[in-house]
């Protein structure tokens, strides 16, 4: 579909979309041969007509509330009968230098590890990875993960990898669909942030019979006008070394070694996400001290608050790392650095926001109406167009 809508109609020639690069073999062979070539291309075009069709009349219905209506049926907390937001144990941002992977390995989830090496099936129970019984790709995962535990064991042992990372927390208000950051010791009603992060909130119409509300990240931080001093954090960890090791790798004709620790190294980062996480809930924000939850529990998300990042569903604009970075001086501390198209390098890295609040959970906030985009271009301070083209898979209408 999006070949279909999206790149087909810019070029003069055909584009055609295979399902992955085997695949592309035949398509060649029907474009190159003259006797199948015109009957196959006109093939394409009546099928990608038909697709772009489709996509249009479907566009065309589905509801969505106004911005102010999905406001007024926003998620709403009675912040008064609460219990007072936790204050972090500091304000401001603390550095990890160079963690220790060790600590980092019991907290990786290895189904995302199987799944780059294509290989299927039933992941983790109780600690160990039942794809290794499966009849057709047991064999192959056995291999691949006792050659990644040994690898694994060389590059901690051997130091091949840094983990460095930053977290942060500042007092916290929301205002309508955004969240306003402050100061440490400012009284935020008379004050002025010193960041603000931008929400998106969902639109498209729920069943008639649904009572869901329509969420913003922002409905999880005590209002501005309500007087309770909330907090909000965020984190940026990352695995250094990967690239280069990968590289050497691949000089020396090593294939599966370089892609073995691209693997790895992204696995590292995401539990040290994970583990982070975790010592925010119970140490460093301390807002949930007691917490005793084994890994699989964390897997599941039974702990409480949540750390959405943007460019993900609750949260679809990149550009908010952009606030992130400058708020933390996340590059400075941490040499993580955000590229043009605001992809986090080193690749194996993970940043987001940390929300403490219990009934904070995460959603997508699906498409979304032109009235939304013209108001956070506003908010934003951002031309409509750009926000348009930050935000295209989520635009509920068509820009043309």
């Amino acid at each position: 579909t999006h070949t279909a809508v999206k790149i087909a109609p810019r070029y003069s020639a055909p584009v055609i979309h295979v399902l992955d690069a085997s695949k592309s073999v035949v398509v060649c062979s029907q474009l190159l041969d003259e006797n199948l070539k015109d009957d196959f291309i006109e093939e394409i075009l009546e099928e990608y007509e038909d697709i772009r069709q489709e996509h249009y009349e479907s566009i065309k219905e589905r509801k969505y509330l106004s911005l102010s209506q999905a406001r007024k049926n926003g998620f709403h907390i009675d912040w008064l009968s609460e219990p007072h937001p936790v204050k972090p144990t500091f304000i401001g941002t603390q550095v990890f230098e160079d963690y220790n992977l060790q600590k980092l390995v019991d907290y990786i989830d290895w189904k995302p590890f199987f799944d780059v090496w294509q290989l299927r099936g039933k992941y983790p129970n109780r600690g160990f990875p039942k794809i290794f019984n499966d009849k057709t790709v047991g064999k192959e995962a056995r291999k691949v993960y006792d050659d990644a535990q040994n690898m694994l064991n060389i590059l901690i042992s051997q130091k091949k990898l840094q983990a460095r990372g930053v977290v942060g927390f500042w007092p916290a208000q929301s205002v309508q669909d955004d969240i306003h950051l402050y100061a440490e010791g400012v009284v935020p009603q008379a004050s002025e942030p010193i960041a603000t992060f931008y929400g998106l909130r969902q639109q498209a119409e729920k069943d008639s019979s649904s009572t869901d509300p329509y969420h913003c990240l922002s409905d999880f931080i005590a209002p501005l006008h309500s007087g309770v001093q909330d907090y909000l954090g965020l984190f940026a960890v990352a695995c250094f070394g990967v690239e280069e090791l990968s590289k050497a790798y691949e000089d020396d004709g090593d294939d599966y070694s370089s892609i073995m620790v691209k693997a790895l190294g992204d696995r590292l980062a995401e539990a040290f996400a994970e583990e982070l996480h975790e010592r925010v809930r119970r140490e460093l924000w301390a807002y949930c001290s007691n917490e005793l939850l084994g890994v699989t529990d964390l897997r599941k998300l039974r702990y409480e608050g949540i750390r959405p990042a943007p460019g993900y569903p609750s949260q679809p604009d990149h550009t908010e790392k952009l606030t992130m970075w400058r708020l933390a001086n996340i590059e400075q501390a941490t040499g993580i650095r955000l590229t043009d198209s605001l992809a986090m390098t080193p690749a194996s890295a993970v940043s987001g926001l940390y929300f403490s609040n219990v009934k904070s959970k995460y959603f997508a906030v699906g498409k979304v109406s032109k009235d939304q985009i013209e108001d956070y271009a506003l908010r934003k301070n951002m031309p409509v167009a750009e926000v348009e083209r930050w935000l295209g898979p989520i635009l509920g209408y068509d820009t043309d």
